[in-house]
């Protein structure tokens, strides 16, 4: 392969693995500065706070099976000891964070 075609398949890469975790990034920011502290960076709610408040692993199969919708109402609304985010959080933010907690489902 000669240079300058090896330099774009390099290019070509890293726009690829750029463009992919910035289709993330919004969700996992909010994920990591409104949800992380309970729970936790791999969703088992394993933090302290977590502990305390009970929180449910995200791979739970209550938590797996429940719908998008569902994941959306209870972070805009809260249920149980979860708080509400609807005044903190836009729609797409908290439909960004959804996605992003399906990742850590698997």
């Amino acid at each position: 392969m000669s240079l300058p075609l090896t330099i774009a398949a390099v290019a070509a890469a890293l726009c690829f693995a750029t463009s992919s975790s910035m289709a993330q990034a919004p969700g996992a920011d909010t994920y990591k500065a409104k949800c992380q502290m309970c729970h936790g960076a791999t969703g088992m709610g394993d933090t302290p706070a977590g502990k305390s408040m009970g929180a449910i692993p995200f791979n739970s199969p209550a938590l797996v099976k429940a719908s998008d919708a569902d994941l959306i109402a209870a972070t805009t609304s809260g249920k149980g000891k979860m708080p509400a985010y609807k005044a903190q959080l836009t729609a797409p933010q908290v439909a960004a964070v959804v996605a992003y907690i399906r990742t850590l489902q698997k």
